[in-house]
């Protein structure tokens, strides 16, 4: 193996902390630390709360959706193709039993006509897409399916 150079990847760990305060009435107020924005949550009617706001288990969905398109706009950037335009939907199901859980996190990404992708490029942002980070850390247990629909 002489004349033979490895490299080892540097392991960077990025954190972000968060600070969450609860307000009463099963609302809580979370803080970025990074950027100072606060979003509200509030529980679903169906568990108790007003539903005034996003849940918890909304902003799974949310975080899924933005992560999906952020992550096919980095490799559109990359390749010179504007992505604006495009929609991303994601249903959440929850299932009660054997305990309440989101269920199943079903997205559906939609290009628009302005769009023209050859199929190697269709092919490797669907890849992307489903190689998220927020997609790679549901539990296996989540049925997360990703479907595209083109022009």
């Amino acid at each position: 193996m002489s004349g033979q150079l490895f490299y080892k990847a540097e392991t960077k760990l990025m954190s972000v902390e968060i600070h969450i305060a609860y307000a009463g009435t099963l609302r809580c107020d979370a803080t970025h630390g990074p950027s100072g924005m606060t979003l509200h949550t509030d529980a679903p009617v169906d568990n108790g709360g007003n539903g005034a706001s996003f849940s918890p288990t909304d902003l799974v969905a949310t975080a899924l959706g933005s992560c999906v398109m952020t992550i096919m706009g980095l490799v559109a950037a990359r390749h010179e193709l504007d992505l604006t335009g495009t929609k991303v939907h994601v249903t959440k199901e929850m299932i009660a039993s054997p305990v309440r859980r989101i269920g199943s996190l079903r997205t559906r990404v939609t290009l628009p006509a302005t769009v023209d992708l050859d199929d190697s490029m269709r092919k490797r942002l669907e890849e992307a897409a489903r190689k998220c980070p927020v997609h790679q850390s549901l539990h296996p247990d989540i049925d997360a399916p990703i479907d595209f629909v083109y022009p």
